[in-house]
Parts: C-alpha cells; sequence; structure tokens
C-alpha cells in the first residue's frame, strides 16, 4: 500500500496548529518558569551554603536567608528579569497566602489560656516589657517623622509592632542555641509567647478602629459594629463548631492509617472558610483574621498536628529564601537614603527604643520578682527578637505609601539588628551558668580515700526507717575515714504546718511545732539511734528538714546539699511496696521532686526502690543479702561501680559484678552495622575509661574474691532486656546506673517504653511491677559539672 506522506504529514501540522495556535508562545512560557524554577533552587542552595558559614558565629538560618534575598534580587541582571508585573503580582500573591498560612499556624500554636496564667513571673515580665517599649515608642516615634506626613494613629501601631516579640523565631533561636532546656530558655519563651500574643491582639484591635488602606483613618461606628460582628461570629465558630468537625475527622482517622483525602479537603475547606469570613464581608485584614482563627481553634488532634508541621515545613524548605527575594523586589537598596543623617536616626532610634524598652521592662519586673539583673536584661534583649511578620508590615507600609520606601529598609534592617545579638546573649547565659557551676566533681567516683564520705539522705517518714538503717549499714566503708550521713525529712509545707511554725534566734532559722510532725521526726530519730547503737561503729548521723511546698522541695534539697558539701544524695522512690508486695501508684509530687532534684543536684544522686530492703535483717557475722551491680558503660555505670566498692566491704553482703558486653561476630551486614555503631570515636574513648575504671575495681574486690564477677556477651537491647529478666529472684539488691551511656547499642530503644524515666532504662525494668517483689534497687547518676555545658541535652539553672 503506498502512502502519501506529503499530505500526511501537511495534514498532521494543519491539525496541530489549530490545536494549538500558540504553541511557540507556550514554549517560551514553559521554558521562563524552568527558569524561575533554577533560580529558586540557586537562592535555597546559596541559603544552605552561606548558612554553613555562618554556623561557625552562631548566627540564625534567617540571616542567610535575608543576605541571600536582598543580594540577589537587588542584582541589576536578576531585576530587569523580576520587574515584570507579572512576576511581581506573582510574589505578592505568593507572599500573602503564606503569610496567612503562618499567621494562622502561629495563632494555632498558642493557647488562649495563656491569658489565665498572668499570675506567673513570665507574664508579669513580658506584659512589664510591652508597656514600657509601648510608652518610650509612643513618646519618641512621633519626632522622628517615621510616616509621610503626621498621623498619630500610625505612630501608635508603630509603637505596637517594636512593642512584640517573634515567638516562633525566637524558639528557634533558643532550641539552636542550645539552651532550651535551661531555666531561662524555657522562661523567655514562655514570656516571648506572652508578648507575641498580646501585641498581635492589640494590631488586630487597631485595625478595627483604624483604616491603614486609607492612611490610618478612623473607621465609622457601623463599620466598627459590622467588623466586631464578623469577627465574634469567626471566634465563636472557631471555639465551639470546629472542635466537633475536627474531632469527628480525627476519629474517622486515627493515628497510624492513612488520612483520607475526602476528610482532609473537608478540615481544610472549613479553615479557610471560617478565616476568610471577615475579610470578604467586611474588608477586615485576612493575615490577622487567621491568626484570630488559629488562637482560638483546637490544638489537639491529627488534622493540628498536621497543619502545624506541615506548613513549617513548608516555610522552612521553601517559603523564607523566598520571603527575602520578594522584600529584596519590594524594597530596593538604591532607594536606601544613605546619604542622609535623619535616614540612620530613624534605623538607631526605632532599634534603641525597641531594645531599652524591653530591657528596662525586665528588668523593672525582674527586680520586683527577686530575679539577678544580668539574667533581666538577658531576658529583655531575647525577647526584643523581632521576625517575618515584622518584616513583611514594614514592607506592607511603604506599598501603601504610609511611609517611603528609605523608612521601610531602615525598619527592616533594624529587625535583623534584634537577631543578630542573640548569640552573644546565650554565650553569655551560658557562661555565667558556668561560673556559678562547682569547679569540683562531687561525686563517688572521685572521692578521696582519706576523706569521709558525705551523704544527704532524705525520708518521708517512719515507713523508710528500716531501709535507711540497711543503707547506712551497707555503705559505711571502711570505719576510717567513716560515713557521715544528713538524714533529711521531707516534709510538705501545707497551710496547717505553717501555723504551726515559730520564728526562732538565727538566720530564717525556723522550728515546726505541728505534733504529728514532731512525733513523725521523734519516732525517725529513735529507730535510727536503736540501730547507731547496735552497729554503729564508723558511722555519724547528723538530722536535717527539708520544710517546703512540693514545688519547691528541691531547691531545698539542692541547697542543702551544697551547703553541707555531700558527695551524694539518697532519695526514696515514690512509690511504696504494699503488703502483697506490688509497688503503689505512689505520690506524684515526690516524683516530681525526684526529677527535679535529678536535673538541678549538685552532686551524684540516688533513687533507691525499697521492695524488701528494710525487711532484711542485715548481719555482720554471716551473708544475709545477694547484691549485684550491673555495669555495661558510661559515667553513671562507673559512679554505681564506686558505690558498690563501699558494699563490697560489708561482710553480711554477698556482692556480684555482671558487666554486659558487645558480642558481634560473624560476616553478615547487621554485625558489620554493628560494629560500626559501636567505633565511633566518643564511644572508643568513653570505652577506654570504663575499662580503666572497671579494671581497677577489679584489682581491688575481684582479685581478692570479695566480690563476684560474670560476663554477659550481648548482641543488642532485646538480649538485654531477656537477660535482666533471668536474673528475677536470684538478688536482694540490684545496683544500676541512671544512664549517660554514650550511644550504647545494648540498650538503644529502652527509653521508648520507660514507666519512670528518672530511673533510667535498666533501673525501670529491674523495678517493673511484673518484676521480682523481693528486689530492690537503687539508681545512680553521677554529677555533672555545669562548667562542660554545651549541648541540648544539658539541663541547667541559672535565674
Amino acid at each position: 500500500m503506498n502512502y502519501d506522506w506529503k499530505n500526511i504529514t501537511n495534514t498532521y501540522s494543519g491539525y496541530t496548529q489549530s490545536l494549538c495556535p500558540n504553541g511557540g508562545n507556550m514554549t517560551f512560557k514553559l521554558a521562563t518558569i524552568a527558569v524561575y524554577m533554577l533560580g529558586f533552587f540557586f537562592i535555597v542552595f546559596l541559603c544552605n551554603f552561606l548558612h554553613i558559614l555562618l554556623r561557625r558565629f552562631s548566627q540564625p538560618r534567617i540571616i542567610s536567608e535575608c543576605l541571600v534575598g536582598l543580594f540577589l534580587s537587588n542584582l541589576p541582571v536578576i531585576r530587569r528579569r523580576t520587574s515584570g508585573e507579572g512576576i511581581q503580582n506573582t510574589l505578592q500573591y505568593i507572599v500573602e497566602v503564606a503569610m496567612v498560612l503562618h499567621m494562622f499556624v502561629v495563632g494555632l500554636e498558642v493557647d488562649p489560656n495563656i491569658f489565665l496564667e498572668i499570675h506567673l513571673p513570665e507574664a508579669k515580665v513580658a506584659y512589664t516589657g510591652v508597656l514600657t517599649t509601648f510608652v518610650m515608642a509612643a513618646l519618641i516615634t512621633p519626632f522622628l517623622t517615621v510616616p509621610i506626613g503626621t498621623n498619630a494613629p500610625f505612630n501608635l501601631c508603630l509603637s505596637i509592632i517594636i512593642s512584640g516579640t517573634a515567638s516562633p523565631l525566637l524558639t528557634r533561636l533558643i532550641t539552636d542555641l542550645k539552651i532550651g532546656k535551661s531555666d531561662i530558655g524555657r522562661f523567655v519563651v514562655s514570656a516571648g509567647v506572652h508578648t507575641d500574643l498580646v501585641s498581635t491582639l492589640l494590631i488586630c484591635i487597631g485595625f478595627v478602629i483604624f483604616d491603614p488602606v486609607r492612611a490610618f483613618v478612623y473607621r465609622t461606628v457601623g463599620s466598627i459594629i459590622t467588623m466586631v460582628s464578623l469577627l465574634v461570629i469567626e471566634m465563636v465558630l472557631a471555639a465551639k463548631l470546629t472542635p466537633l468537625i475536627m474531632n469527628w475527622v480525627n476519629r474517622e482517622n486515627p493515628e497510624g492509617k492513612p488520612m483520607k483525602c475526602s476528610h482532609l479537603v473537608l478540615a481544610v475547606a472549613y479553615v479557610v472558610m471560617v478565616c476568610s469570613f471577615p475579610p470578604i464581608v467586611s474588608n477586615y485584614d485576612k493575615v490577622l483574621s487567621a491568626f484570630l482563627a488559629g488562637v482560638f481553634m483546637p490544638r489537639e488532634g491529627r488534622i493540628a498536628k498536621m497543619m502545624i508541621s506541615k506548613v513549617n515545613y513548608f516555610f522552612s524548605a521553601i517559603f523564607y529564601p523566598l520571603f527575602f527575594f520578594w522584600v529584596g523586589t519590594e524594597a530596593q537598596l538604591n532607594s536606601f537614603e544613605a546619604g542622609k543623617l535623619g535616614t540612620w536616626a530613624k534605623l538607631i532610634f526605632v532599634f534603641l527604643i525597641a531594645t531599652a524598652g524591653k530591657v528596662l521592662g525586665s528588668w523593672v519586673s525582674g527586680v520586683m520578682l527577686g530575679f539577678h539583673w544580668q539574667d533581666s536584661i538577658a531576658a529583655g534583649l531575647l525577647l526584643n527578637i523581632k521576625g517575618h511578620f515584622h518584616v513583611y508590615l514594614a514592607i506592607m507600609s511603604s506599598k501603601m505609601m504610609l511611609s517611603s520606601t528609605s523608612t521601610s529598609i531602615g525598619m527592616v534592617f533594624a529587625t535583623f539588628l534584634t537577631i543578630i545579638y542573640a548569640p552573644m546573649v546565650v554565650a553569655n547565659i551560658i557562661q555565667r551558668a558556668r561560673k556559678r557551676s562547682p569547679t569540683q566533681r562531687m561525686a563517688l567516683q572521685w572521692l578521696v580515700q582519706s576523706h569521709e564520705l558525705r551523704v544527704l539522705l532524705c525520708m518521708h517518714g517512719p515507713q523508710n526507717i528500716s531501709s535507711v538503717a540497711n543503707f547506712v549499714g551497707i555503705s559505711r566503708g571502711p570505719a576510717d575515714p567513716g560515713l557521715l550521713v544528713y538524714l533529711t525529712d521531707m516534709v510538705e509545707l501545707t497551710d496547717r504546718i505553717a501555723t504551726t511554725l515559730a520564728h526562732t534566734q538565727g538566720v530564717d532559722t525556723v522550728t515546726v511545732t505541728d505534733p504529728t510532725v514532731v512525733e513523725m521526726r521523734e519516732e525517725i530519730t529513735n529507730g535510727i539511734n536503736a540501730y547507731l547503737n547496735e552497729d554503729g561503729d564508723g558511722i555519724t548521723v547528723k538530722r536535717m528538714l527539708a520544710l517546703s511546698t512540693l514545688n519547691s522541695m528541691h531547691q531545698d534539697v539542692c541547697i542543702l546539699a551544697e551547703d553541707l558539701m555531700v558527695t551524694l544524695i539518697i532519695l526514696p522512690f515514690h512509690k511504696q511496696q504494699e503488703i502483697g508486695g506490688r509497688l503503689n501508684m505512689g505520690h506524684s509530687g515526690f516524683r516530681h521532686v525526684n526529677r527535679k532534684v535529678l536535673r538541678h543536684a549538685p552532686c551524684s544522686v540516688g533513687i533507691l526502690v525499697d521492695r524488701g530492703l528494710g525487711a532484711t535483717l542485715i548481719s555482720r557475722s554471716t551473708i544475709s543479702l545477694h547484691a549485684a551491680v550491673i555495669f555495661i558503660g558510661g559515667k553513671d555505670d562507673r559512679e554505681a561501680l564506686a558505690y558498690a566498692g563501699r558494699v563490697a566491704r560489708h561482710p553480711g553482703v554477698k556482692l556480684t559484678v555482671i558487666r554486659f558486653l558487645l558480642e558481634a561476630t560473624g560476616d553478615s551486614m547487621s554485625s558489620i552495622i554493628t560494629i560500626a555503631k559501636s567505633n565511633t570515636t566518643e564511644h572508643l574513648e568513653e570505652m577506654k575509661v570504663d575499662d580503666e575504671c572497671f579494671a581497677d575495681f577489679y584489682d581491688r574486690h575481684v582479685a581478692g574474691g570479695q566480690v563476684a564477677y560474670m560476663e554477659k556477651y550481648l548482641v543488642n537491647s532485646g538480649q538485654t532486656f531477656s537477660t535482666l529478666r533471668s536474673l528475677e529472684g536470684q538478688y536482694g539488691l540490684f545496683i544500676v546506673g541512671r544512664g549517660g551511656r554514650v550511644n550504647s547499642i545494648l540498650t538503644v530503644g529502652m527509653n521508648d517504653w520507660e514507666e519512670c524515666p528518672e530511673l533510667g532504662p535498666i533501673g525501670d525494668i529491674l523495678s517493673a511491677s511484673d518484676f521480682s517483689t523481693t528486689a530492690s534497687v537503687l539508681v545512680i547518676q553521677q554529677h555533672s559539672l555545669k562548667g562542660e555545658l554545651d549541648g541540648l541535652q544539658d539541663e541547667f539553672s541559672i535565674m
């Protein structure tokens, strides 16, 4: 068959042209889009590259994003490509949508019940800082001629903006700079949320009264009533109807199952409807409307968590570099009037007003609350941080012809000045924390043998007498230098006890006259004295009292330990053994006390889980207690081994050391990976210290036959668990370290299912309700110098 290929080709070409009459133009548009996409990826690459360079100066990512965005957008070759109306409108649309999402998530992460916490110190510091900054700004900004012409409402709005804090950026900075777990870090983050919420709410109220689109003229009464009514409807829908819809979606889509597309679309559409209701009907600002909707919507549930995580990922990966590129296109640097003195005056004074106002407010409130002046100033400087929302408002003031482009650029520069100094403030905080910390390790491992062991032994009541007596007995070590025990009663300060306090002569000295407390203390004293009269050689006991509320009892314990220069604090476990042998639910208040002492103690800490230690009659003539110390490795296990060395000297205790060692044999891939994981530099150095410590213990106690020794070769944490379970019923006391292990493969993953994290993974298993009911557990945590602080995992106190 013969084909007329020429006619077929002509027919196809004509058909194609009829379908795509502008085929060449479409190809050009696709090529243009590809170029823009490559440009965007180049911006992201430069931001990451510059952030790596600035990381050595602890500068946050926002600085690199700002520098790259402003620099690239002001290059002549790029400005020519982005000066068209189409690309400008596209960037403006992307930024507006993203800012709506940004403020919605900011509101969603804020709990509206935060206003019920105005009695807290962080709220007082936050509101005082807002007030002082607003007053200073309202008095000074009219002389700076920031707006075009005289505009008092604009100056009031600017004063509110200057008084604010970018809480999302502040939280990220505090976390990245590694003080997120410190008391001042948590304090500043909480105060930042208070500041951000109240300042943004004031802006929302100001938008109802003034119209920024028309140079901040007063709105009519009818317009104000309409806006307020619509905002009330929005907040009611967000607070009352949203939980019903979101709870239904969450029930239909439980955790662990894929989210149904229709339910996700319904939830997102509902959120969009609530947020867009006031802007569409009454021309209320869409960004502020999204913030208000987020504040009053519930934060719990799968949908809310998904929105927060997805939007935050979108911001960090895509939006922030593009945002500052848009800032550069709107604020051309050649419009910055650097040659005029007034331009620099506006920039410097805006920065100084914001900084001085926050510092003054924090200092005043800090004086009233009893804070150290350095902590108050540091908190004020960190609360002065501004962020993306403030930059957005500065650029929008120029676009709405409320201020000149040069003034807006100056306010953008002032915003970044509040961020640049944050790493220096944090470095000063860590430096002061190191100076305040002791320079000597107060731990058993470092105790000089010629010095007596000082122990702060805490008790909840008479029920601890027998276990305390046995603990003192097995811990005495050699009679010379002996053991000094500060026996401390932990008494909760209640209203009834407070009325019975009698002040005596001396500094801050009080006497408890409550009959119940007096009787309890006498019973404890008599019980301990009875033991000392029978077998008290080398033991000295002094009575102490920690009388405080449960919220602050840890401070009394830590202060006592520091003043008395003790090496070890022993705390009773918050659960008590019942008649059947099982542990009860315990006292949650004392559990929090134990956790706080572990975090702030100036020495090593031990938690004693008594499950029969008090019921055992330990004799010095015959072996009456079989004890075992589990040694895996790490500083806490070395501390437990150091304590076990004292126990080994007691003639009535048969001590066994069980060392868990990593076994990785064979040529399988899992064995190779196991060996690689365990051969990191940090792990090898820790293993070297472990081997030296264990070798010393072996020479002192095992070689002479006083202590038995066992080795267990294990592959993973599963075998660790099964090995620990196999020890049930063999020992009456286990001595273990709380943690402090470097990347230990033998315990990895155990933290995920701990019931009591304060006991550590090993202690939690040995003291579980389904383990032996006759095996007591002593969990020890070695003291760490605060001068070694260098990481997010460190929890330190400075305020």
